[in-house]
């Protein structure tokens, strides 16, 4: 008799999930964050994380997303720090701040030149040269837990392979915690990189980076941008259905799904949703993984 696959036999507590969402810039898009967050916070994600970017008023924005999650809710935020438009004092400010108030966990990121995708990167007058240079900064200011991205396909700026390895092994031996890997959705190269990783000395966890698909032209437009490559075989699954976003949700989630399910079986525990503020998808995928609400959405610590 063949042996049942691991993602079949799934319960509570067998996954840990983390879930990242990005700072809104109006007030209806501050509903559906925190709308999404009532609901996935009841399924106990390890962390959350908020996305930051360069400039004060997105700065900003994930200081109060960050603050409110501190203050409203039961999860632990993890705030995202870059180097970009900033010198090392304006940081490590920054950083000084979120540990006055309670955050403990940082995933600190060198960050996108201020210019946007495709302008060379110049390091701030000043500043943190990289996110190696930022983690031990860090680490000098207070004993945060660090997380730091990882590239299955390599970073777009990447020379080769081995450079990009050799750069994730100076955020590790600088103090990093954990890896969280840019999405992708071709499971072969999460798990070379995976295995490249152990290869060089690489020991901390290292989660795969899930974004559900809700909207195909868009999280493609995301991939290209990220150096991500989107399968010939995805592309064919969502053509057609540009103006049918509901069969488009339901073809999502099996392809998520199926993403996850494969690499448990591969022997992954760890999961990390990119979840572009939506809960729907995230959260039935996380049903599928075995996590189940621990406690009612608005109920508060007795």
């Amino acid at each position: 008799m063949a042996q049942e696959r691991k993602s079949k036999l799934l319960g509570s507590g067998d996954i840990l999930v983390s879930f990242e969402f990005f700072p809104p810039k109006t007030e209806k898009m501050e509903e559906t964050l925190w709308s999404s967050i009532t609901r996935l916070a009841p399924l106990g994600p390890e962390f959350v994380s908020v996305t930051y970017g360069a400039g004060g008023s997105t700065r900003e924005r994930t200081h109060a997303t960050v603050t409110r999650l501190i203050k409203e809710t039961p999860l632990k935020p993890a705030a995202h720090l870059t180097c970009v438009d900033a010198t090392k004092e304006e940081v490590d400010a920054v950083a000084k701040t979120y540990w006055q108030e309670g955050v403990r966990h940082i995933v600190a990121l060198r960050g996108d030149p201020v210019q946007g995708t495709g302008a060379k990167y110049v390091p701030f007058p000043g500043g943190y040269k990289n996110a190696a240079d930022l983690v031990a900064g860090l680490k000098r200011i207070a004993d945060f837990e660090i997380s730091v991205a990882g590239y299955p396909e390599t970073h777009p700026e990447s020379p080769s392979v081995e450079a990009d390895l050799d750069n994730l092994k100076a955020k590790v031996d600088a103090g990093a915690d954990r890896i969280i890997t840019q999405f992708g959705f071709d499971n072969t190269h999460f798990l070379r990189f995976l295995e490249r990783a152990r290869a060089a000395g690489i020991w901390v966890p290292i989660s795969p980076g899930i974004v559900p698909i809700h909207n195909f032209k868009q999280v493609a437009g995301f991939a290209k941008r990220a150096g991500a490559s989107v399968p010939s075989w995805l592309a064919r699954r969502f053509e057609g259905l540009e103006d049918d976003s509901a069969t488009s949700h339901l073809v999502g989630a099996a392809v998520a799904t199926e993403q996850v399910m494969d690499l448990v079986d591969e022997g992954i525990k760890k999961f990390h949703f990119y979840t572009l503020n939506r809960a729907d998808l995230v959260y039935a995928i996380c049903h599928l993984l075995g996590l189940r609400s621990v406690r009612p959405a608005n109920a508060d610590a007795a």
